[in-house]
């Protein structure tokens, strides 16, 4: 069979319906294959996540979405029990530091330093 011609009319003379219909493929494509390419980015990037689930096996599209949702979700949790750990922790040394200053204030008020008041701002400073 002889190679055959295809013979495309000038995009001037398309309609923009007809030029949608010729692009619509080629959007699709490239929107499969950003998809695609985020989805083995993922893979790449939770390997050692996807061993503890699933060592050995296969992984499909949905399995890297699911796993990695599991992990964004874990990575969350984590973050809010680290930031109020260091909440409650920085609450604690302002509490703490607020009451240091009135102690020391009331203490500074008696003119007379007893053994006791000596004792307690030495230890107020350890």
């Amino acid at each position: 069979m002889a190679p055959s011609t295809v013979f495309l009319e000038p995009d001037s003379l398309l309609t923009p319906k007809e030029k949608n219909k010729l692009r619509k493929p080629v959007v699709e494509k490239m929107r499969r294959d950003r998809i695609n390419s985020s989805i083995e980015q993922l893979k790449l990037l939770l390997e050692k996540e996807f061993q503890r689930h699933q060592p050995n096996s296969k992984l499909e599209k949905a399995d890297i979405l699911e796993v990695a949702v599991s992990y964004l979700k874990q990575q969350s949790q984590l973050q809010m029990k680290r930031s109020f750990h260091k909440s409650s922790q920085f609450d604690f040394r302002e509490g703490y530091s607020r009451c240091l200053q009135e102690a020391f204030h009331f203490l500074s008020l008696h003119k007379v330093r007893t053994e006791t008041q000596t004792k307690l701002l030495s230890h107020f400073q350890k």
